[in-house]
């Protein structure tokens, strides 16, 4: 008997939001824009590809010197700091 298909949960930024590699986003439906680091320029690019969030980490983790732990703790502050302004499909 099979298992249930493991779901990798994806969280999308909104169709109409722009981003650039150079950690600019804009929001066009409500005018706000942000600027963030690199790294979060990367998150955001693997967002847009439709990665989900634990290849996301996983990536992370592979290629920055982070703490698991840690990770956690800032990957629920990104989400909500996402959430905040309004960024995320719901």
């Amino acid at each position: 008997m099979r298992g249930r298909p493991i779901i990798k949960p994806v969280m999308k930024l909104k169709k109409n939001v722009a981003t650039s590699e150079n950690g600019f986003i804009f929001n066009p439906s409500t005018g706000d824009s942000f600027s963030s680091n690199p790294i979060a320029a990367e998150i955001l690019g693997l967002m847009k590809a439709g990665c989900s969030s634990l290849d996301i980490k996983q990536h992370v983790l592979d290629n920055y010197e982070v703490e698991e732990a840690q990770l956690e703790r800032d990957w629920e502050d990104w989400i909500l700091q996402l959430k905040d302004a309004n960024l995320l499909e719901q």
